[in-house]
């Protein structure tokens, strides 16, 4: 009896894209697991994890590093990359990674502090729109500068963030969609967390790599 598949008309270099892609994500998911471990445990042992800002602050800080090793690796020209190669991207940029991600902790966690003070007070109904304005630049700010310490290794970290800045403005559409993936998968890994975790956070990661890859190509820096 012939295999459902031969009746399906895919080129073959179709389906190796397919399972290169699937490899990838597999890889990717695996090494967000383990950086996001301790993080995981804690918020499944803590009630109120938004009490403790700095503690679980800390412990998201190994997902930088793990979300910059996976932007590198999704761009790599070998169809399936080791997982080893993976794990050498991530330590290699763990220190800029590591930089971007406590400055997102650290401006994250004053604004959402300055937003639960100003919830329900007077000054509130004109200040908290701005600051929720200024957290999406924080987190999408974020999310392309992670991009850029994979892709432009000889930027230093003060142009790069500008560069960041710069480029999630101007192309602010894909930033806002690149956000709302991850919320949907950190939605979907919370419901489901076997299964999300198997297969969401490298497919959330590669949109988000795209989204940026093409904002960095269509969108002229500033000057330095």
């Amino acid at each position: 009896m012939a295999s459902p598949l031969s009746r399906v008309n895919v080129r073959a270099d179709a389906w190796e894209l397919l399972w290169s892609f699937a490899h990838r994500v597999l890889a990717v998911n695996l090494v967000l697991a383990v950086a996001g471990l301790p993080l995981m445990l804690a918020l499944g042992a803590v009630d109120a994890p938004l009490r403790y800002p700095l503690f679980f602050g800390l412990l998201a800080l190994p997902l930088g590093p793990a979300a910059a090793g996976a932007f590198a690796y999704f761009a790599l020209d070998d169809p399936r990359p080791p997982v080893s190669a993976l794990l050498r991207l991530v330590l290699s940029f763990s220190r800029r990674a590591l930089a971007v991600t406590s400055i997102t902790a650290g401006l994250t966690g004053v604004l959402l502090s300055d937003l639960k003070m100003l919830n329900g007070r007077l000054p509130g109904a004109a200040v908290v729109p701005l600051l929720v304005v200024l957290l999406v630049l924080v987190l999408t700010t974020s999310l392309t500068a992670l991009v850029l310490v994979a892709a432009r290794p000889d930027l230093r970290l003060g142009a790069l963030l500008r560069l960041a800045v710069y480029t999630g403005v101007r192309g602010w559409p894909l930033s806002l969609l690149s956000l709302g993936v991850l919320a949907l998968a950190l939605v979907i890994v919370s419901q489901v967390p076997l299964a999300g975790l198997a297969v969401v956070p490298g497919c959330a990661l590669w949109v988000v790599a795209t989204n940026s890859s093409f904002q960095l190509r269509h969108i002229s820096a500033p000057p330095s």
